[in-house]
């Protein structure tokens, strides 16, 4: 008999449809929050008058702005804008952009809840995980501030209590979190959407994707997580195609950032990743691979590498994607190419001499050990990574 626990996570709205500045001024008000401190992309700050507007909508309850932040959430941008936060009197941090940006806030409430003014102070909490996939994870304070979460990316992790943050130094992207860093309300714009880069927005459509497939293949997927997957395929499946004809189809995005948050219900309930996401995050840290690209280069790889022992639940996912007697793997790769996205580790910049490293670093993420299929150490990445070349 299968056993498992459910737990809602600590979040209050989320809100979809609306105009973002327009549910963003309500849900300060909602809060009683005075001091908001907005955290942006730096490319929406400089091209369009998208801070403008939060400006207007939140008049002197908007306390300050960061606009750098940059890919792959670096600790000396996070704790400069904690110290901004800090300095401000911050009382709800918001966030508009892409994954680096929501990871930052996620970051920027730790450090404020644990009294971080240096980036060397985020050793004392991060997460470890050892080569054998022992984890040891660090005790923090809760944040003291919350977030109100404005994605225009499809990367989803505006749903999660942990972030991603690299220590430039070492060349490594390391683990945080606590329940308490998950955004209390996410505001869901197909709007906020349109500035965004073509590439940007479908590569991290196929992020999702990524989400609701490991979820679906896990060993310990849980009943509601897998529907929910079953259904993000769904609307990632065709909506990304539609935005692709289409950039200003509304709907066909709406349905995009409906699918990302459905492919977050699996991390929610702690269903645990495999290894794209494992190997995935160190393309991100150590090669400064773009979230998106590194599941369009490594998940088709990765399903043919766990077909021999998760068969039957591949069969869930072609279904999913319409197509119910094509292996996984090739649908998935036929979807990514399909929206011109990059298929191959040379197309998105790792060099040869890189892989060995990427291999033994990836031994020491915690979804590496939990895939279906044991990978008991360097030499098997490497076989994935090479077939990825």
């Amino acid at each position: 008999m299968r056993t498992g626990t459910y737990r809602f996570p600590a979040m209050d709205n989320i809100v979809f449809g609306v105009p973002f500045a327009e549910a963003l001024k309500e849900e300060v008000e909602r809060t009683g929050a005075h001091a908001a401190f907005l955290l942006a992309s730096g490319t929406l700050a400089r091209e369009t008058d998208m801070v403008e507007q939060v400006r207007r909508a939140l008049g002197n309850r908007l306390a300050g702005v960061c606009a750098r932040i940059g890919a792959h959430t670096p600790r000396i941008d996070v704790v400069a804008a904690a110290n901004a936060a800090r300095a401000a009197g911050a009382d709800l941090i918001v966030t508009l952009g892409g994954g680096s940006v929501t990871d930052a806030a996620k970051m920027v409430a730790l450090c404020l809840g644990n009294g971080i003014a240096d980036p060397a102070e985020l050793d004392r909490c991060r997460n470890r995980v050892a080569a054998d996939g022992t984890v040891t994870r660090a005790e923090v304070e809760p944040p003291s501030v919350r977030t109100v979460a404005i994605p225009t990316t499809l990367s989803a992790g505006e749903y999660s209590a942990s972030a991603g943050c690299t220590d430039t130094v070492r060349q490594v992207k390391e683990s945080f979190a606590h329940p308490l860093m998950t955004p209390k309300t996410v505001v869901l714009d197909p709007r906020a959407s349109l500035h965004t880069p073509e590439w940007l927005f479908l590569s991290t459509g196929i992020r999702a994707v990524d989400h609701a497939v490991e979820d679906i293949c896990s060993p310990l997927c849980q009943p509601i997580s897998e529907g929910a997957s079953v259904q993000a395929l769904k609307l990632l499946g065709r909506g990304l195609g539609r935005v692709k004809h289409d950039p200003l189809d509304l709907e066909a995005r709406l349905d995009c950032q409906i699918g990302a948050w459905l492919s977050m219900v699996g991390s929610q309930t702690g269903v645990p990743k495999g290894a794209s996401h494992g190997i995935g995050h160190v393309l991100g840290g150590t090669a400064d691979v773009p979230h998106g690209y590194t599941s369009c280069v490594m998940l088709p790889h990765v399903l043919r590498f766990n077909a021999a022992v998760n068969a039957e639940r591949q069969a869930l996912i072609s279904e999913a994607l319409g197509r119910p007697h094509e292996a996984a793997a090739d649908l998935v790769a036929a979807l990514i190419a399909g929206l011109g996205l990059p298929t191959r580790l040379r197309d998105v910049g790792v060099k040869p001499e890189q892989l060995d490293r990427i291999a033994e670093l990836s031994m020491h993420d915690r979804w590496i050990h939990t895939n279906p299929r044991k990978i008991d150490g360097p030499p098997v990445i490497r076989e994935l990574l090479d077939a990825a070349w």
